[in-house]
């Protein structure tokens, strides 16, 4: 009988699954000095599937089954600290998700290791004692040959897109076997050098060298070039030097150092460097004016009292100066900054700005970056280290993901454009909001948190006006520019007078004729990507529709297709009608790629740009589109509404809003409220540095109320006018809202299951509960999708709703065939 000091030490782990629990292995002996909470393990869960796992507890309590050893320790001190772990329980109550879940989506990829299958050859196999057919002979020699190969070789050698029955085969006959390898994904990045060989020594050894070169006077060249650019002979002789900067300067051919090479008079050696550029040139931080030094003070005061504050400033304001400043401050007492931004196309501008003044204290983190280089970030921060005052990375620039970077003295949170939706993550879970889970990340960290916007959403305003967050306000543009001069251009009147061309009015194709000729430039808005919604058939009224969706395939011009928004299916454009073969097929409605197209016929002299996803889905197509507007190269630039998100531009003196009638009529509790702001923050891109600025708003309702409030730039009239209007049908942010959706690729089990659901929780919910029913877009990626909605009291916080949620949908999934059914929990969907 094991007395107590003998008692096997237990782990319970959080794993990258969608499960509610944490999972519980053993530490074998030689593990028990290495296992510590928060370092990642590999463990086998399932038959032959290997994880990455973090260590959440260790204790000496016995499960009540059998348990699995851990594997492996990879790391030699934490990757997570138990404050990141409370961050995560916070996430995983509030949101309704599991901890694996929030795992997956915190971790780089390059930090989970990931299962993969690999084939060996049996060296003890006997080839005469059994028969291989032709297929299984040619996978044995290959194997032979190279040792090991994974599946994926295995499917390429037999041309299969399954080799699992020849592998079968081949394991039931013993010429193989199987194992479960972990491949590492972080790979750092290196940069070839070539160095002089260890095995030239002395004289002699060059001496001997130059004369075997005699014949071949490139090499020759190329060895001399070699040893004067590492000074070899002289005292401070360098070890190596860049392969591609050596090559560039000798005008050889890589076949001649491989010559070299072979000869052995040289080494080519890989030498791992920094993935992030750094900056070491400083500017200096510009000088406050009254307006913002009264903001800056009265911040400061608020934050006395307040963990949150709202700085609601108009457009081109200068509330990035009063970040700087803040930001200033807290590095000098050696605190860590995150300045969290909406949208990857916002921090091309932000980070040249905030790097020219921070340098190599400012790392940018986004999921436009490479696994190794969100690797690399992730280690730095990591590594931040207060008491040899580390000074890089102690600014990080990023979009939501980067709140879960391993922060150790966090002293400030900017959450610049708070009202932007982008910071809510949609699929998959967490389906978190960035910006509220920075307050909590905050409070945590003791850290003060600072959220800005023109446009605030009503949910932060609310906060502020009921005293839960300090309110700072900043009314005065810089340089004192008046703003933005707002005229409504009516389409209604213009069609009916026949004035139109094309999609523009008389009135804004006349400023921007205007504009033109000042060599001022001009900002198109048109919140539709693509070159027209849809294609129709003017003989029988066909529309192609995608047949994974119940929507119509949008046609974009330049790839000459029709393409699905939702699910990225294509289709080639028709000739004609597929359904009465009539010629007569037309494009219907506009979007970016349309006006772009029409603008080049009208200006062809004037070069247009055009920033939308289609147009920035790289990691510098965005900054490409960006800096040729900045620079001057682009005159006019449409876009959607990634224009409208803080970016700043000298020259624009006119915006034109297309159609404001689509953003007015979306089904949605929160457009109004969303059109205000779309229509406002595009209208501050115009006039910012020198004089007053235009916009000209084309609308079919010039009488809309809304439309009169963004004319006059009157925000705090919106909230007044529809904030009660929430209240009444209990909307946020009097009420939270929490959408259940159920999907399944079979519409009536979707019904049967959401109807299940609803019958189990109405009890529960009772008048609180609205559904189930169709989504706006009831079937998406062959998905059939319904909702139930939830509107309870902000008092009712969503973790004790999580148990009976999760009770619900786990009795429906064990139900006779509704383990496929699909439910996911959006509280607080955005």
């Amino acid at each position: 009988m094991k007395t107590v000091s003998e008692a096997k030490t237990y782990v319970d782990l959080i794993l990258p699954v969608p499960l509610q629990q944490v999972f519980t292995y053993h530490v074998p002996e030689n593990f028990e000095n290495e296992v510590s909470e928060g370092k990642r393990v590999i463990v086998q869960f399932g038959n032959r599937k290997l994880y990455t796992a973090l260590v959440k507890k260790i204790h000496l309590e016995q499960p009540i089954y059998d348990t699995k050893p851990i594997e492996l320790v990879l790391d030699e001190q934490a990757v997570i600290t138990p404050l990141i772990f409370k961050f995560w329980e916070w996430l995983s109550g509030y949101y309704m998700c599991s901890e694996g879940e929030i795992m997956k989506a915190a971790l780089p990829a390059g930090l989970k290791l990931e299962s993969q299958t690999t084939i060996e050859p049996d060296t003890n196999f006997d080839t005469e004692s059994e028969s291989l057919t032709p297929t299984e002979e040619s996978v044995l020699q290959f194997l032979q040959k190279q040792n090991k190969a994974s599946i994926q070789q295995v499917c390429s050698l037999t041309k299969r897109n399954n080799a699992y029955p020849v592998i079968k085969s081949l394991l039931a006959k013993g010429a193989v076997h199987v194992e479960e390898k972990i491949k590492e994904r972080y790979r750092p990045k290196t940069i070839a050098h070539v160095k002089v060989s260890d095995t030239l020594v002395g004289e002699d050894d060059f001496e001997l060298a130059f004369d075997s070169m005699k014949k071949a006077k490139k090499q020759l060249d190329l060895f001399m070039l070699i040893l004067n650019e590492l000074n070899h002979f002289a005292p401070g002789k360098l070890p190596s030097t860049p392969k591609k900067e050596l090559l560039d300067k000798s005008a050889c051919s890589e076949s001649t150092l491989k010559a070299l090479e072979k000869r052995k008079f040289i080494e080519i050696i890989d030498i791992e460097i920094d993935r992030l550029a750094e900056s070491n040139s400083y500017a200096a931080i510009s000088n406050l004016n009254k307006y913002q030094e009264h903001a800056l003070n009265e911040i400061h005061g608020q934050f006395r009292n307040k963990d949150v504050v709202l700085l609601h400033g108009i457009t081109a304001s200068g509330k990035t100066e009063i970040y700087i400043k803040m930001i200033e401050e807290q590095l000098k007492t050696g605190k860590q900054v995150l300045y969290l931004l909406p949208e990857i196309a916002l921090t091309s501008q932000i980070i040249t700005r905030l790097t020219k003044v921070f340098g190599s204290k400012a790392g940018i983190y986004h999921s436009k970056f490479s696994d190794a280089e969100r690797v690399e970030i992730w280690n730095k921060v990591q590594d931040y280290n207060t008491e040899n005052n580390n000074e890089k990375y102690r600014l990080i620039l990023g979009a939501r993901s980067s709140l879960f970077l391993p922060y150790k003295n966090l002293g400030l949170i900017i959450v610049d454009e708070e009202h932007e939706t982008s910071y809510k993550q949609y699929d998959p879970a967490p389906r978190y909001n960035a910006r509220d889970a920075a307050v909590v990340l905050g409070k945590l960290h003791g850290a003060k948190v600072l959220m800005g916007t023109a446009t605030p959403s009503f949910e932060s305003y609310f906060n502020a006006k009921t005293n839960k967050y300090g309110y700072v306000q900043l009314k005065r543009r810089h340089h004192e520019i008046e703003l933005p001069e707002i005229v409504i251009a009516d389409i209604k009147d213009a069609y009916k007078r026949k004035l139109m061309k094309s999609h523009f009015t008389p009135l804004l194709f006349s400023e921007m004729e205007n504009a033109l000729e000042n060599d001022e430039q001009i900002i198109l808005f048109q919140n539709r990507r693509g070159f027209s919604p849809f294609i129709q058939c003017r003989a029988c009224g066909y529309i192609p529709a995608c047949k994974h969706c119940d929507v119509s395939l949008t046609y974009h011009k330049f790839f000459n297709n029709l393409q699905c928004h939702y699910c990225g299916f294509t289709n080639n454009l028709p000739g004609q009608c597929p359904q009465c073969g009539s010629a007569d097929v037309q494009t219907k409605g506009f979007g970016t790629e349309k006006i772009e197209d029409e603008l080049k016929i009208f200006f062809p002299d004037v070069k247009v740009g055009r920033l939308d996803l289609d147009a920035s889905r790289s990691k510098t197509g965005y900054e490409k589109v960006i800096h040729s507007f900045a620079t001057g190269k682009t005159q006019i630039l449409v876009g959607t509404q990634m224009i409208s998100k803080g970016l700043d531009f000298e020259n624009v003196s006119l915006v034109g809003i297309l159609n404001a009638d689509n953003m007015l009529n979306y089904p949605d509790f929160r457009s109004f409220e969303r059109a205000f702001q779309l229509m406002a923050q595009v209208s501050g891109r115009a006039g910012r540095k020198s004089k007053q600025g235009k916009v000209v708003i084309q609308t079919s309702q010039p009488q809309h109320k809304v439309i009169e409030l963004v004319k006059e730039n009157n925000y705090e009239g919106l909230f007044k006018l529809y904030i009660n209007e929430r209240k009444i049908f209990r909307y946020p942010p009097w009420y939270r809202l929490i959408y259940i959706n159920i999907k399944h690729k079979n519409r009536d089990k979707a019904i049967a299951a959401s109807k299940q659901l609803a019958t189990e929780i109405r009890s529960t919910f009772k008048d609180n509960m609205l559904g189930p029913e169709f989504h706006l877009i009831s079937r998406v990626q062959q998905y059939y999708q319904l909702m139930i909605r939830l509107k309870l009291d902000k008092s009712t916080p969503p973790a004790t709703m999580k148990n009976i949620l999760f009770e619900a949908i786990n009795k429906i999934k064990s139900g006779n065939g509704n383990a496929s059914v699909i439910f996911n929990i959006d509280v607080d969907p955005y």
